[in-house]
């Protein structure tokens, strides 16, 4: 097997500016970009790069081409909007490398962190992870209903802030509206909600409101939703409100 590697690498949530200098320098000895068509194009074409963009749900496809070039001598980064490691490509390059042929197993494979669009829409409103939380995909692609239902119930009983990914698809319109019913009939109609769209790009749109107030137009697969805890607080300001929770709990 030649000197080829893989780099699993999180592009951040939009902003150049918060690509990582670590994620900056694969880019520039790579042959070759695996991703989602619109994470690679991102990616400034060069010479000497082959740009691979692919549809959506074919993760597992990507990670085995990545790997196949890899093994082939490629110096191989697979691109991830926010956090390689949240809910995108790191789980799916090992996935394939696990059922895959033994000499895989020799392969470089590095996950280069990002920016996860968690962490820069908590940013942006304030701290509002300051405590205690959890991330929970809505997306019932690879993962029954009920199971999402049952994990955001027990997310809330035991008082975490949730982040909430891919909300609201035009797929399943209906899915957080029966979220939002089921977060009103366990903590009340007060809970302070985050609507952060597009965080760090020119489309960017920030919404505190709350439980009571939110709508299932209110999120898209654009835009993360933080739900506070029982702790969470509002600083109401002229520039904007703050939303945090603090560091410690009863």
């Amino acid at each position: 097997m030649r000197d080829g590697w893989i780099a699993i690498a999180g592009l951040g949530p939009g902003s150049d500016a918060m690509v990582t200098p670590q994620v900056r320098d694969a880019m520039r000895q790579a042959t070759d970009v695996i991703g989602y068509i619109p994470y690679v194009a991102r990616v400034a074409p060069r010479e000497g790069l082959t740009l691979h963009p692919s549809d959506n749900r074919v993760e597992i496809d990507r990670a085995v081409h990545a790997l196949t070039l890899a093994a082939a001598g490629r110096r191989v980064v697979v691109v991830s909007s926010g956090d390689p490691g949240v809910f995108a490509m790191a789980a799916a390059v090992f996935e394939a490398l696990e059922s895959g042929p033994p000499a895989w197993r020799d392969l470089r494979i590095d996950v280069l962190p990002g920016i996860t669009a968690m962490l820069a829409a908590s940013a942006r409103a304030g701290a509002p992870l300051g405590h205690d939380f959890c991330a929970i995909n809505l997306s019932d692609n690879l993962k029954p209903w009920g199971l999402i239902e049952r994990r955001v119930r027990l997310a809330v009983e035991a008082d975490f802030a949730i982040a909430f990914y891919n909300p609201r698809s035009k797929a399943r319109a209906e899915g957080f509206a029966a979220i939002l019913r089921l977060l009103r009939g366990i903590c009340g109609d007060e809970r302070p909600m985050l609507f952060a769209r597009a965080v760090s790009t020119s489309d960017e749109h920030l919404q505190v409101v709350p439980l009571s107030q939110a709508t299932p137009e209110m999120a898209d697969m654009r835009t993360m939703v933080i739900v506070g805890s029982s702790a969470t607080r509002i600083i109401e300001r002229a520039a904007g409100p703050i939303l945090y929770t603090p560091r410690s709990a009863a």
